[in-house]
């Protein structure tokens, strides 16, 4: 497993601001998109591409395009559905598969609630996006299922995540990939990431 944590000073700066306690849903869902659509960017610079023929103004060419099947996106609700739109950015003509977890707050392990997995998915390359990787319990879950799936190559986006999740993920995923915005320092008991961003989806939802 490859860990990216974005070098981007831009990156560095809007989750920057996601942390200001007074940050107002608005702002908060902005921000979110904005990252994600960044991120996504670093994600895909290494998606194949082959020259094909075509014909632009000024006579036949040959030019560059992705040589294989567009990804399938894979929020995980509802805090990844914050990301969707920015990651749709770059990549409107993706797939859209969405997988249902929410993390039991007493025993902090993954609940499956919903599924909905792209037919076609062992074609393509799964993009996981989710403002928050924590426990690592979730991602690992979600893996699990796209695996099960059929899903052969996976990615997963993260505005921010904690140690202890990426190592949770390494030891029960290592051919996944991850791209981070920021690696955070550390968890607390109750499982929430320190500095972190909060309840990303109760801040992207206004549901605080």
């Amino acid at each position: 497993m490859a860990v990216f944590e974005s070098k981007h000073p831009l990156v560095k700066h809007k989750v920057s601001l996601l942390r200001d306690v007074n940050i107002s849903v608005k702002s908060f869902r902005e921000l979110t998109k904005e990252v994600a659509v960044l991120l996504t960017v670093e994600a895909t610079q290494q998606f194949d591409v082959a020259n094909v023929d075509m014909t632009c103004w000024s006579g036949d060419i040959q030019a560059p395009m992705l040589s294989k099947q567009q990804p399938t996106l894979v929020p995980i609700l509802r805090a990844g559905l914050g990301m969707l739109d920015g990651a749709l950015t770059i990549l409107p003509c993706a797939k859209i598969s969405v997988v249902g977890l929410r993390r039991d707050e007493k025993t902090l392990d993954p609940e499956t609630y919903y599924e909905n997995i792209i037919n076609d998915i062992e074609d393509r390359t799964a993009i996981i996006i989710d403002p928050m990787l924590a426990t690592g319990g979730t991602a690992v879950a979600t893996i699990d299922l796209l695996k099960q799936s059929g899903c052969k190559h996976i990615i997963a986006l993260f505005l921010v995540a904690a140690p202890e999740g990426i190592e949770v993920l390494q030891k029960s995923h290592p051919d996944v990939d991850l791209f981070v915005g920021v690696i955070d320092q550390q968890l607390n008991e109750n499982g929430y990431i320190l500095p972190g961003l909060g309840d990303a989806g109760d801040k992207i939802f206004g549901t605080l």
